[in-house]
């Protein structure tokens, strides 16, 4: 890994943090979108892309002082690369303020200078509104509130709402104010230096997936109030997220899924965890009848569901790729 920390500075009041992996046409977007922004250094976290994303940052470190590249020696995953972003803007930047996000996502126009200019008082993290380039509201991003922590929620999403029980409502992408959440993701997710230092970096462990919630709910147990900000806007440039998916594409996925949902659930869920885990696994069971082979998707749960259970999060990606392809 390169790491150019020896050169600490204090003071900064934003830094952005974006890990990319072999996505070279997304992080052009991103990077040109973040030179008119208002922030003090952008890191970016390179995962061992083979796509000549290295060679081609090394070029734009001399067009943007700010430009802050970390190069992997392997792919820690999204998890892991923001768990490397975090660390080192911390120890170089001592930053006010860190956002982060992909390399799929980008601040609009104005974003930085309308977070940093709103009344942050009382605030501890924050996210912002994501959308698709089209306009519509990016759904794989919208906060919400843990329903185990509120009644209401809880039965609206138990009798028969779903997400719609305890995610925002469109409404709040309207709200004149700061609308108070539990649960965000990675995609324009600010949160105060001070914070990480009581909360601690994100789990780099889980690879992908789950990170963003875990990390958002540890802040509110910690005492941290996260609000959204509906008038600080993203874009994120990712095929449209469905709830209605039945498959997984890549199958690897699905490890990562519910290894981390466990991880995820039990954290929101606390002593109810145990009552609704049997429906999980039922759900997840019966998905196996979407498949023509249900052989590797059902080795890669029951694999998941043995390392949730250990705590085991040090499973090789690549025997993760073997289970799914089916390898012994």
């Amino acid at each position: 890994m390169t790491d150019s920390s020896e050169k600490a500075t204090s003071g900064a009041r934003l830094v952005a943090v974006v890990v990319t992996y072999n996505r070279l046409a997304h992080l052009r977007t991103c990077l040109a979108a973040l030179r008119g922004q208002a922030c003090d250094a952008i890191v970016v976290v390179d995962n061992h892309s083979t796509d000549g994303t290295g060679d081609w940052l090394a070029e734009q470190q001399g067009a943007d002082p700010r430009l802050d590249v970390l190069t992997m020696t392997r792919n820690l995953g999204g998890a892991g690369g923001f768990e490397a972003g975090f660390r080192h803007a911390r120890a170089r930047y001592r930053p006010e303020w860190l956002v982060c996000f992909d390399d799929d996502a980008w601040p609009q126009p104005g974003a930085f200078r309308a977070f940093l200019e709103a009344d942050l008082d009382g605030i501890d993290a924050a996210a912002a509104a994501v959308y698709f380039p089209d306009g519509r509201i990016c759904e794989m991003n919208r906060p919400g509130l843990n329903p185990f922590w509120h009644p209401r929620r809880f039965l609206k999403t138990v009798l028969g709402q779903g997400r719609r029980g305890f995610h925002l409502a469109d409404a709040d992408y309207r709200a004149d104010g700061p609308v108070d959440i539990d649960s965000t993701s990675f995609v324009g997710f600010f949160v105060r230096g001070t914070m990480v230092e009581r909360v601690g970096l994100p789990e780099g462990r889980l690879f992908i997936y789950g990170d963003d919630v875990l990390y958002a709910l540890n802040v509110r147990r910690q005492g941290g109030r996260i609000a959204f900000l509906p008038w600080v806007r993203f874009t994120h440039d990712c095929a449209t997220f469905s709830t209605h998916e039945k498959t997984f594409e890549p199958l690897w996925k699905a490890y990562y899924t519910y290894r981390n949902g466990l991880r995820v659930y039990h954290t929101a869920a606390g002593a109810l965890f145990w009552l609704f885990l049997p429906l999980k696994l039922a759900r997840w069971l019966i998905n196996a009848r979407h498949y023509d082979d249900a052989r590797p998707y059902l080795r890669l749960t029951w694999a998941a569901l043995r390392d949730a259970a250990t705590g085991r999060y040090d499973r090789p990606h690549e025997a993760v790729l073997r289970m799914a392809r089916g390898d012994r």
